[in-house]
């Protein structure tokens, strides 16, 4: 069991308990564990329209994140991907509701009707004002008689919730969810199925492909598609959505299934407004984990029509923490680099010599990516292949405005380069490097001098020297040799790359935090990426002098 429970059975409750003794003071629940499971506001005075939601647990922060002044009075939980008993729903719409009714907000699976259905009938031999809608927005299905309530849920919750927080009466907030739910539309798409605890994982979905159209409880999706990055996987949302949208604006509704990265949502946030509904969306709840499926590696796109006071309520003052706001899709704002850090460019200038070489160069990190992402997911975070490719990619595209045929500019030109192009320590210190290289050019070094320069300074600078299970186990052998050829340099190379594979306490570089048992036997990536720099050169010794 790789997931931080104690036991399936009390996951639910202690999961709520831990909810509300860090909510301030918010929230209560009522007695009755395990069975009765609800959360309820404490500053709830019944003179307004109560608001129940809920259904199974595993799609927090839905639906307790979400109780709380402007949205849920109450919300009523079952347990994971299972509906709450009747009982349970009952006990949360007696404790909310006072004279002024009570709208059950109902996402459409069955078992969530037919138990918050009967609620309500039992409530209402209580003598209780009360109504309830259904959601629906799923449309990964046309046609089905009978859609699923998705993330679209929660446009209904917030839009409703303002306007019975601004005292609106039971008919009011029950006409205005409904036509919430007649415009609302969402559907989702993920890389991987969900884990539900005490159960074996369900591995359908295969290694480069994604499923479309899936449901918020792991159910299987409409289809599986190739996956081939953000963009196409937004595409192909867009594509389905946009048959069933009008003209005119809309806000998105932008949720995290489970697992997908900060880094992650962010991107499909600019591919969503890039799209060719991008221009439709004015506003965006999100991107953010509002609807998940336990730990599911995916995510979903609703969309609502502005009509009327909708964007009003969007808007409105909330106190859930888990509602992440409703906010204008603007333009990128620039702004210019602060005087001083504005890069002075230096003139461009062609020697196909050294173009050749630096392009060279390039291509062999670059073909080296995948191996040295491996060899650094051993020691560090595997991302120093990449780095590096980042980085050559960026050079070759820069190659037309380098000081080509002068040697002193060049290397200051590439050290400049990487400054902003590279990311990491790495970036910096191969920066410092070229900086250093070139100032020691201009001082009448030749090159083989000036690189040895170069790498005196990122010594003193970074704190490595030979020894340390760094890139300079390589470069500093390499740069001594050079002079014999490039044939020796890369013997010396390749001799101290494999040295730091006997190296188990590194001194320096995120290896340094890496236990002894884990270093052993790996070459540091970093000289690996030297030794193989130098052995697949194959320009000829003067390219250097």
């Amino acid at each position: 069991m790789r997931q931080f429970i104690n036991t399936k059975e009390k996951l639910v409750t202690e999961a709520i308990d831990g909810a509300l003794r860090t909510s301030g003071g918010r929230l209560a629940r009522l007695d009755g564990y395990p069975h009765i499971k609800v959360v309820v506001r404490t500053d709830w005075d019944r003179s307004k329209v109560a608001l129940v939601s809920g259904g199974g647990s595993g799609h927090e922060p839905s639906h307790t994140g979400f109780v709380g002044r402007g949205m849920l009075t109450a919300a009523v939980c079952g347990d994971v991907f299972a509906s709450p008993s009747v009982d349970a729903v009952l006990a949360g719409i007696l404790a909310v509701t006072g004279g002024a009714g009570c709208l059950l907000i109902v996402k459409n699976y069955t078992g969530d009707r037919l138990n918050f259905g009967l609620a309500a009938e039992r409530a209402r031999a209580f003598g209780l004002d009360v109504s309830m809608v259904v959601v629906d927005d799923d449309v990964a299905l046309p046609g089905l008689p009978q859609a699923r309530g998705v993330a679209g849920t929660l446009f209904v919750h917030k839009i409703a919730g303002a306007l019975a927080e601004e005292g609106a009466d039971l008919d009011t907030v029950t006409k205005a969810a409904k036509q919430v739910i007649d415009g609302v539309i969402s559907l989702g798409i993920t890389l991987d199925t969900c884990t539900v605890p005490g159960s074996p994982k369900e591995d359908r979905i295969a290694d480069g492909k994604a499923e479309l159209g899936l449901g918020i409880h792991g159910e299987a999706g409409v289809e599986q598609v190739d996956f081939e990055g953000a963009r196409q996987a937004m595409e192909m949302i867009v594509d389905r959505l946009a048959r069933n949208i009008e003209a005119g604006p809309h806000v998105a509704l932008l949720n995290n299934l489970g697992s997908a990265t900060a880094l992650e949502m962010s991107v499909l946030a600019e591919e969503l407004v890039r799209s060719r509904i991008g221009s439709q969306i004015s506003h965006m709840v999100g991107p953010a984990t509002m609807m998940t499926s336990l730990d599911m590696h995916g995510f979903s796109v609703s969309l609502l029509p502005l009509a009327g006071q909708a964007l009003a309520g969007l808007q409105a003052d909330v106190a859930p923490w888990a509602w992440p706001g409703c906010h204008p899709v603007s333009e990128v704002n620039v702004l210019p680099l602060p005087d001083g850090l504005t890069p002075i460019q230096p003139m461009p200038s062609k020697n196909k010599h050294a173009e050749t070489l630096i392009r060279r160069c390039c291509e062999i990190l670059i073909a080296a990516e995948g191996d040295l992402n491996a060899l650094d997911a051993k020691s560090g975070d595997g991302d120093t292949g990449t780095t590096l490719s980042t980085a050559s990619r960026a050079l070759i595209k820069a190659l037309d405005r380098l000081p080509l045929a002068d040697w002193t500019q060049l290397y200051r030109a590439i050290g400049l380069e990487l400054s902003q192009t590279m990311g990491g320590s790495s970036g910096v210190l191969l920066a410092i490097f070229f900086a250093a290289a070139g100032d020691a050019s201009a001082s009448g070094l030749n090159a083989v001098d000036a690189l040895k320069a170069g790498l005196s300074r990122i010594q003193q600078v970074g704190g490595a020297g030979p020894g340390d299970r760094t890139m300079i186990d390589a470069l500093a052998p390499a740069l001594q040799a050079l002079p014999s050829g490039l044939a020796a340099s890369a013997i010396a190379a390749r001799k101290g790359a494999n040295h730091t594979a006997t190296i188990t306490r590194a001194k320096a570089g995120r290896a340094s935090y890496i236990s002894e048992s884990n270093l052993a036997g790996h070459n540091d990536p970093g000289a690996e990426a030297v030794a193989r720099l130098f052995e697949e050169l194959l320009q000829p010794d003067d390219v250097f002098v």
